[in-house]
């Protein structure tokens, strides 16, 4: 199945009148008014999706920032959105994946499989001339089935002793710890590899599994190996496991990621840099 769809391809659907659901994520750091970009112009169709009410539970600061949602909660907003069984669902945000990428994860790891991210979100869309509408849009209660554990999921223990190759999504900065703006402490998992989600993009579009592949190969990773990724809150590890997937490798989630990581003192904490490649990126990382 493919990860990304285009703004043509989904245009086209569109234009053919396919049943498509489409979902609006619109979520970054900093900025509380997702709702409100949505509700001013979205895609026809589209239904708002909350990063941190529907996507994300709450708990102890040991548990991480954003904690995956309890499934029941989150089988509840999958039919809010309208999900039938077998539906072709399309993601998008405005940067990049980032918040997007985050709900493709949890509708593959509930089970669904046409589940697809829209390459170069909104801002591609917006570039093509295609039509945007205001307000707000619901949808008619779906009826998909929503299972957690097809995606692979690891906890801190594992985190801490795995075998393969621990990838670390957060911006250089963070996993070098020269900087930490929202974490109580600053750097890394003990032999954990620095590479920054947006090194798996070009013009806000995805590289190419070509391009990600040579990308992750040369942070070791081949057919066969073990692949655990992290990042601050365990949101845009899941731009990097849709990255992998794109390059033709499965990965493991770590969901409490370094914000659990963090407020737990007895982990241990390395700092400076990478043993691997591609720790410059500047980007925040949630």
């Amino acid at each position: 199945m493919s990860v990304l769809i285009t703004v043509d391809q989904l245009n086209a659907r569109r234009l053919a009148g396919t049943r498509t659901v489409l979902l609006d994520v619109r979520w970054a750091l900093g900025d509380p008014h997702g709702h409100g970009h949505y509700v001013a112009g979205h895609i026809p169709g589209a239904v708002f999706v909350d990063l941190d009410t529907e996507l994300a539970s709450h708990g102890l600061p040991a548990d991480g920032r954003h904690p995956l949602p309890a499934e029941a909660d989150f089988a509840a907003a999958v039919r809010r959105w309208g999900i039938n069984s077998g539906d072709t669902v399309v993601i998008y945000d405005d940067a990049g994946a980032a918040a997007a990428a985050r709900a493709w994860w949890l509708l593959r790891h509930g089970g669904l499989t046409e589940v697809h991210l829209l390459d170069g979100g909104l801002g591609a869309w917006r570039a093509a001339n295609l039509p945007l509408t205001e307000g707000e849009e619901t949808a008619e209660p779906g009826d998909a089935v929503v299972h957690f554990g097809a995606l692979q999921t690891i906890d801190a223990d594992e985190a801490a002793t795995w075998a393969g190759i621990l990838l670390d999504a957060r911006a250089g900065q963070r996993y070098r710890g020269e900087v930490e703006p929202m974490d109580p402490r600053a750097g890394h998992i003990p032999g954990a590899l620095s590479a920054p989600t947006s090194e798996n993009l070009v013009d806000g579009h995805f590289c190419s599994p070509e391009q990600l592949r040579a990308r992750f190969a040369a942070l070791g990773v081949m057919e066969g190996t073990a692949v655990g990724v992290y990042c601050g809150s365990g949101v845009t590890a899941a731009h990097q496991i849709a990255a992998l997937e794109i390059a033709g490798f499965t990965a493991a989630l770590y969901p409490g990621s370094w914000s659990a990581w963090s407020n737990q003192p007895q982990r241990p904490v390395a700092t400076g840099p990478s043993s691997g490649r591609g720790e410059n990126g500047d980007r925040v990382e949630a």
